[in-house]
């Protein structure tokens, strides 16, 4: 359907945004299920701004120099050395065009969730790591020996891929399933807290979010969903995150909308309507709350950038 937000998968998404010949030499096997590449070589094909947009495969950023910035969300993240950026599948994000004054270097891998979710043995990860969730930890900073760790892996993971490609696929997702256990490990608390019934809650309904946007606009819809009070869904969440629900709800909407303005021609009330909001008017007026123009502005912006 024309109102429906393209989800790319790789091989379009960097035929759109990157589709130097260079650049795909170094592709190996089938790109939508996995690939690994050095960032600096990756980057500078990179000539224009990526405007908000979605992919259906997780992407990973490590750097081992330089500095790294990306819209995830509604949110600017930075990495430096020995830090790594997370897109999970279906997170809106946006980066600038390559700066050929910044000096970067490290690993970018990409992969599809069933990569490391179907088969058996070594080839399937089990439960899927918090950082990959769409509400997970969009930056992830490694301490020395983590960093020295993870490099490793990923070099290892790096010069398997670029010599054979998939052809070795088991040895492939085994380096892969380590390296996201690795990360896995390092990221969550050496001491387990107890279960945080406000953190699980709220986590939750970041997932029903993600889910049900277009039709599902109230707070009170979401806590009978979650069985729970609107009141309690309200204080739980504004606790577990420092937004309320009612915050959460209006940016994604407005993410949502970032991204069909830039993909589509559509007017901007059945851009309103595609969202799940009838009123155009109080569109516009939330739309320019959070970004500071108008809708029709941004497209502009956008178009001429």
């Amino acid at each position: 359907m024309k109102d429906k937000i393209r989800v790319y998968d790789t091989r379009s998404f960097t035929g759109t945004f990157m589709p130097a010949r260079e650049l795909h030499s170094l592709f190996r096997g089938d790109l939508n299920s996995f690939f690994i590449v050095p960032v600096q070589k990756m980057i500078r094909h990179v000539h224009k701004p990526v405007p908000p947009s979605k992919t259906d495969n997780h992407t990973l950023i490590f750097l081992t120099a330089g500095t790294a910035f990306m819209k995830i969300g509604g949110r600017k993240h930075t990495i430096t050395r020995d830090q790594l950026l997370v897109v999970p599948a279906g997170q809106v994000f946006s980066f600038e065009a390559y700066d050929e004054t910044k000096f970067n270097r490290g690993f970018i891998f990409n992969f599809n969730p069933r990569f490391v979710s179907e088969g058996v043995g070594p080839g399937r990860l089990l439960k899927e790591p918090q950082f990959l969730k769409i509400w997970g930890e969009h930056r992830l900073a490694l301490d020395r020996q983590t960093a020295r760790h993870v490099r490793q892996l990923i070099e290892r993971l790096h010069t398997e891929y670029a010599r054979n490609g998939l052809n070795n696929i088991t040895l492939i997702k085994t380096y892969l399933l380590t390296l996201l256990c690795e990360l896995d490990y390092a990221t969550r608390p050496a001491t387990p807290a107890a279960p945080n019934a406000g953190l699980t809650l709220a986590h939750r309904f970041r997932e029903l979010l993600a889910k049900n946007s277009k039709a599902t606009h109230r707070v009170s819809e979401y806590a009978a969903l979650l069985h729970v009070t609107p009141n309690h869904l309200n204080k739980m969440v504004k606790a577990a995150t420092g937004r309320s629900p009612t915050k959460w709800i209006d940016e994604h909407l407005i993410l949502e909308a970032k991204v069909l303005l830039c993909q589509t021609t559509l007017p901007v009330g059945e851009i309103s309507a595609t969202v799940g909001i009838e009123d155009q008017s109080y569109f516009s007026r939330l739309f320019k709350k959070y970004e500071g123009v108008t809708p029709l502005d941004y497209r502009k912006k956008i178009e001429m950038s």
